[in-house]
């Protein structure tokens, strides 16, 4: 079974389809490196970084004051991808790949676009509240805004938590593998630590990744009851980029999106095979099996469908 889940591991590919964190990996790099070079382009051309700041920054992060979000409203969705300082985007893209692929792996590729999404839009919806209404912060709205990846990466991190906390991954550097749960302390010290040791200390920030965390928490609560808020966005996307398939919009979402009302199955023990004689696994049967841990992850398999995995893994390996 080990060989079989590997082979269908989702990597990161630009040609793997299904692969969402290598899609926000990419572009939150292509925006990072159109900014920087825009931001080169600025100073040739000797306008300065603040004309920079004031022509590209204003128009793509998410200003702190409502009535000027609502004369830029599509800065929610610019700001969600934009980084400009190389730190920023390096660590946040460490912790999109770790957190994302821990999701992916263990619930499927459907997930991990909306919670980013979601997370992030939280994010900026605590972030202009609280330089709103907290008073400290009042003095501070004109000028500022958000943007960066942060939130929706904490809500990775709080949501893969919140799903599966004793996954265990990285079984090489410690007896029985790390669990999920570990990491998450660690990335949570580090971006502590990283906010309140920086020279000028940005509370505000906190108020961007809350607001992740909680849609994190909510997201993926209500995703084990049966209820998955992702699916509107799923099918959206889908749609667009299907858009001039009309029968493969109508297959693949019949084929791809779970029945109504099905409940995420937490990850127990698998209970013992036994060995019997049964005739050779189809190579047909292995790679529906294998597209449905894919689209659903591997808790989504029936005892009867983690057999046939293993009976085939073993098969391969020249065990029968």
């Amino acid at each position: 079974m080990q060989l079989t889940e590997k082979e269908r591991m989702p990597r990161l590919s630009l040609g793997e389809e299904k692969n969402m964190v290598t899609q926000l990996l990419i572009l939150n790099i292509t925006v990072f490196i159109l900014l920087y070079f825009i931001r080169i382009i600025y100073q040739m051309e000797d306008y300065g970084v603040p004309a920079f700041n004031r022509d590209v920054l204003s128009n793509t992060h998410v200003p702190a004051d409502p009535m000027l979000l609502l004369q830029k409203p599509w800065t929610i969705i610019t700001a969600q991808f934009a980084h400009i300082q190389f730190w920023d985007i390096f660590s946040n893209g460490v912790w999109l790949f770790c957190f994302g692929s821990l999701l992916q792996n263990i619930s499927g590729h459907r997930l991990v676009v909306p919670l980013y999404i979601f997370g992030s839009l939280t994010g900026f919806a605590f972030y202009i509240a609280g330089m709103n209404l907290v008073p400290a912060f009042k003095p501070l709205v004109a000028g500022s805004g958000i943007m960066g990846a942060g939130a929706g990466v904490m809500a990775l991190a709080v949501g893969v938590t919140v799903l599966a906390p004793n996954n265990r991954v990285f079984p090489l550097l410690m007896k029985g593998g790390m669990p999920v749960w570990v990491i998450t302390l660690i990335y949570l010290a580090l971006n502590g630590l990283a906010i309140f040791s920086s020279t000028e200390i940005s509370y505000t920030s906190l108020l961007y990744t809350l607001g992740g965390a909680f849609m994190g928490y909510m997201f993926i609560a209500q995703f084990k009851r049966g209820y998955n808020w992702g699916n509107g966005i799923n099918n959206l996307f889908f749609a667009i980029s299907h858009l001039f398939h009309p029968k493969s919009i109508r297959e693949a979402r019949k084929a791809e999106t779970p029945p109504p009302g099905a409940s995420f199955r937490a990850r127990t023990s698998p209970a013992p095979f036994t060995k019997v004689g049964a005739p050779s696994v189809s190579e047909q049967k292995v790679n529906e099996i294998l597209d449905k841990i894919n689209a659903e992850g591997m808790e989504s398999l029936t005892p009867e469908e983690k057999e046939t995995l293993l009976r085939a893994s073993k098969e391969k390996s020249g065990e029968f």
